[in-house]
């Protein structure tokens, strides 16, 4: 039986299906709409670095065929069959996605869904409305992605503009059609060979062949080869010779227009001798120049200069000034060399403007329902799966859509416990549909998911979490310090929980050797095992000469544990 999977849900591929050999299939109509529908295979940054990974109707397989668009069948709009085992590591995620072609908005769309399907059979469905969209004009369906194995997750996440501005939004590029030049009436449309011409083109060093060749004429004297940079002149088509001799194969598809230094003499067969090529120089020898040409320099030397002329200067050097002048001035540091001092260096790459300034800022819309917009804020997509989101009282930073925040009590109880452990959360709840973006004081944040597994973090370093997680006090024992015992907050359960901290963390696997100062360490696996130190430490201010560390935690575990510690001291 299909699992139904609602907008945001999440589950390993492993335990949907044994196979990976899966059939993607996707429904979506609108009364006079037609949809562009496609999936982009995207690297460990979520860009489209590689466009052979972008299959859609005019790419319908990528390289290695892990990824094939079958068209539409089984009442299905459009179909793909993907080999998960087949697709590169290079690829972290396959990204279905649908977009208008044409006029129309997704709030347009009819009931649809995406479903997959293994060895014939169902295994899960995620349905959608045009109820849940407004006036997108593409929806991120649901997506393929890697975390130690593959797994799905239902998206549902509309996107403004079509399937062009979604392929910019991956990183890739739309390639624009350039219109063809318009040709001479007659002529050949051009190829990889000379054009066609009413007389063979010159060869070099060969004679043109003769134009008007009469009925049994005696030997003709060879025309003089034309001028070297100048096209011969146009003559009269005639009748072809009766045994036609082949020209000879040109070196030159079309004259060259640039002049030699020298003319050079016509042969006396009317072609052009070429000079001979220098001798070969000795073993450990520089070569020897073309006569009356400079030698060429040695590996890594810079090549002489002609007679009477100055010397270049060495790399990154200036070039040295004639004798008795002026040495020239530097230019000025970080503009170009030639651009005049003191004059802007112009837009940057990307182009100029306010909009090429606040591009680097703009929001990440990836269909996730945790984003980290950068290392200071996130962002929560609230859907209609109901699911709220308990998040720390005046972390909201910006919301947009229609969204309740209401105070989350802990109860008496859970206040005394707050109290009395230093574990206390004072929370809000977010519900609705929309999006919530959160940040406290500039603290970097960390979104981690959990999928059925644990996480010890201390209340002080929780920022925002899924309602569906569960969470408790946790009391770590220990003797010889005040109040006998230390304590933290366990969150278990399937959902995402964002983590702050001060500075950018570093994570250490657990082995029997591993301590951390309580005030240093911000989180570790629920599976390690956490003892006080016996080497206490009284405060920095108890008696001049000690070291000033107070209580450190030793870990313990099976290979996997971690521990999460920050470059700060609270």
């Amino acid at each position: 039986m299909a699992r139904e999977f609602q907008r945001g849900h999440k589950a390993k591929v492993s335990d949907l299906t044994a196979g990976t050999d899966l059939y993607v299939g996707v429904q979506i109509s609108g009364p006079g709409l037609t949809f562009d529908i496609s999936c982009f295979g995207l690297d460990a940054d979520e860009r489209l670095s590689d466009d052979r990974y972008f299959v859609f109707f005019n790419q319908p397989k990528s390289p290695e065929e892990s990824i094939q668009l079958l068209g539409a069948q089984a009442g299905d709009t459009e179909s793909f069959r993907v080999t998960l085992d087949r697709v590169p590591a290079a690829v972290h995620k396959l990204s279905f996605t649908a977009a208008l072609d044409g006029a129309g908005q997704m709030s347009q769309i009819g009931p649809g869904y995406i479903r997959i399907v293994a060895g014939g059979e169902e295994v899960v469905r995620y349905s959608f409305t045009g109820s849940e969209f407004s006036t997108e004009r593409a929806v991120m369906l649901g997506d393929f992605y890697r975390k130690d194995v593959w797994r799905f997750a239902a998206v549902g996440q509309g996107f403004d503009g079509g399937l062009e501005a979604l392929l910019k939004n991956f990183g890739g590029e739309v390639a624009e059609e350039e219109q063809p030049a318009p040709q001479q009436a007659g002529a050949q449309p051009p190829a990889f060979a000379p054009p066609a011409q009413s007389t063979p083109p010159p060869a070099f060093g060969v004679p043109a062949a003769p134009q008007e060749p009469q009925p049994s004429p005696p030997p003709q004297a060879p025309q003089p080869a034309p001028s070297f940079g100048a096209p011969p002149a146009p003559a009269e088509p005639g009748p072809a010779p009766a045994s036609p001799v082949p020209p000879a194969q040109p070196v030159h598809a079309a004259p060259t227009l640039a002049a030699p230094v020298a003319p050079v003499a016509p042969a006396p067969s009317g072609g052009t001798v070429p000079p001979p090529a220098p001798a070969p120089s000795p073993y450990g020898q520089p070569p020897h120049g073309a006569y009356g040409q400079p030698a060429p320099a040695a590996y890594g030397q810079p090549a002489p200069s002609p007679y009477g002329q100055q010397p270049p200067g060495a790399y990154g050097q200036p070039v040295p000034a004639p004798y008795g002048a002026q040495p020239p001035i530097p230019p000025h540091q970080g503009a170009p060399t030639g651009a005049p001092m003191g004059v802007p260096q112009g837009a940057p790459p990307g182009g100029g403007g306010l909009q090429a300034a606040l591009q680097p800022y703009k929001e990440l819309p990836t269909g996730q329902r945790w984003t980290a917009q950068n290392g200071q804020l996130v962002r929560v997509d609230l859907g209609t799966d109901g699911t709220p989101v308990l998040a720390r009282q005046g972390s909201m930073v910006m919301y947009q859509g229609k969204v309740d925040f209401g105070y989350k009590g802990a109860g008496f109880t859970g206040r005394i416990v707050g109290n009395a452990t230093g574990q206390e959360m004072q929370l809000m709840r977010c519900t609705g549909r929309g999006q919530v973006f959160l940040a406290e004081e500039g603290a970097h944040l960390h979104p981690v998911e959990l999928q059925g597994d644990g996480i010890c973090v201390s209340a002080e370093n929780v920022l925002a979490f899924d309602e569906s997680l569960t969470y408790e006090v946790r009391r770590i024992e220990g003797h010889g310090i005040p109040g006998g015992a230390l304590f933290t907050m366990l969150f278990q359960g399937t959902g995402t929980v964002v983590v702050k901290t001060h500075g950018t963390p570093v994570v250490l696997p657990v082995t029997p050797t591993t301590f951390a100062d309580s005030n240093a360490v911000v989180a570790w696996s629920a599976a390690a095992q956490v003892i006080i130190s016996g080497q206490v430490r009284l405060r920095r201010n108890a008696y001049p000469g000690h070291s000033g560390e107070t209580v450190n935690l030793q870990f313990r575990g099976a290979p996997g544990n971690f521990i999460v510690v920050q470059p700060y001291e609270v």
